[in-house]
């Protein structure tokens, strides 16, 4: 049975658009995503919509208010997890914000990168396919499925609605 866990995935862009704060992944040791770059997020709630989740995890881990944000896709990703878990991703890009980032959480330090450069960090593999869609400048959602194993994707499709 298909039991995904739901999750947000945030890409908050500086106020020149163009940077993009990341965690870099370098805290939790067995953390599945050590040593990589990542957007900000995480799992939703019970009680709230994926719109609050990723406000909430943005300000969790960055200190930041979401001020302007658009949903840029939806990824089904099966498999992902370190068990194999299946998640459903929201991917949003943060056009403004209020306040100052921290400088690292729990999971790591936040440093700011170029959109430029970023596909020059080590990160997901997976993460190549779908980052230019999020940057882009096609104002249409993107859907996706990116079925997982072994920490590695099988493939990738997708289609703007």
């Amino acid at each position: 049975m298909y039991k995904p866990i739901l999750g947000s995935l945030g890409y908050i862009l500086s106020p020149d658009h163009k940077k993009t704060l990341l965690v870099h992944r370098n805290k939790r040791p067995g953390d599945q995503h050590l040593g990589k770059y990542n957007g900000l997020g995480g799992k939703m709630l019970p009680g709230e919509d994926i719109h609050a989740c990723i406000r909430r995890e943005i300000f969790e881990e960055a200190g930041l208010v979401c001020v302007e944000m658009a949903l840029r896709g939806i990824i089904n990703w099966t498999g992902f997890g370190p068990d194999g878990e299946d998640w459903l991703g929201f991917i949003y890009r943060i056009d403004a914000f209020s306040g100052e980032p921290f400088s690292g959480n729990e999971e790591g330090d936040l440093v700011w990168v170029e959109v430029e450069k970023m596909m020059e960090l080590p990160m997901w593999e997976g993460d190549r396919y779908f980052l230019p869609l999020v940057f882009d400048d096609d104002p249409r959602v993107f859907s996706g499925y990116m079925p997982y194993a072994g920490g590695r994707p099988l493939s990738w499709r997708f289609e703007r609605v």
